[in-house]
């Protein structure tokens, strides 16, 4: 079998079109040691030495662009898809990525996808992520929906009792997901189709790091108040 850990024919989508709107400004321009989380995230996805990086960012939102306009000319893998309609959820986003992924003609046999919010992902998780065989290798983590936002609680959040999240950044195998395609609407996204695979064709890497996304206020102040973010 190919062993993915010592190939790079992979691609990269990278949803960043979000209107954060719980969180009551834009997230792709939050700062992380003095640059925009979006630029962090795009410089994450360029160590993973991809064939191409599809960066999906919302139309009408020129600050977000101007972030990473310099390592989009710097990188000529890197594309940038603007999502005329990001209220219509990450499904589209996503659709829009696969179809812009298409249209560049690069032979790659798998996607990972990321966002752009989980502010503790490193390289060595990525590199997990693409080091497994199955047709699904996703991200294992619980969620902040699971604790009191009032009382964030570290303990909390690794509580054997809750629930674990199988979810972004995953890595898919090209196929299966250009298969999906014409199917994502809306919110509805790929969690439906992996769930009904057969188990032996998806595996998860466990990162509780993960937990952490920022999408609202009171999330960004403890990640703020951590260190995690300026």
């Amino acid at each position: 079998m190919l062993d993915h850990s010592l190939t790079s024919n992979h691609a990269v989508i990278i949803l960043a079109s979000g209107l954060s709107q719980r969180l009551g400004q834009a997230k792709q321009l939050l700062s992380k040691e003095g640059e925009a989380l979006i630029r962090v995230m795009l410089k994450l996805a360029v160590t993973t030495q991809p064939q191409a990086i599809i960066l999906i960012i919302p139309g009408h939102h020129h600050t977000i662009m101007d972030a990473v306009a310099d390592l989009a000319a710097q990188y000529p893998i890197i594309q940038m898809v603007v999502n005329p309609q990001p209220e219509t959820g990450m499904a589209h986003s996503l659709y829009l990525g696969i179809e812009a992924l298409g249209d560049t003609n690069v032979p790659v046999e798998r996607v990972l996808i990321m966002g752009i919010d989980q502010i503790l992902l490193d390289e060595s998780h990525l590199t997990a992520l693409l080091a497994g065989e199955p047709s699904v290798v996703a991200s294992g983590y619980h969620s902040w929906a699971h604790t009191d936002k009032r009382h964030l609680d570290d303990d909390a959040l690794i509580n054997p009792s809750v629930k674990t999240i199988a979810g972004l950044p995953l890595v898919i195998d090209e196929g299966l997901l250009k298969q999906w395609k014409s199917a994502l609407t809306g919110d509805k996204g790929l969690r439906h189709f992996i769930r009904a695979l057969p188990p032996s064709q998806i595996s998860t890497v466990t990162n509780i790091q993960l937990n952490y996304d920022i999408d609202t206020p009171e999330q960004l102040a403890y990640a703020q108040q951590k260190g995690w973010l300026d």
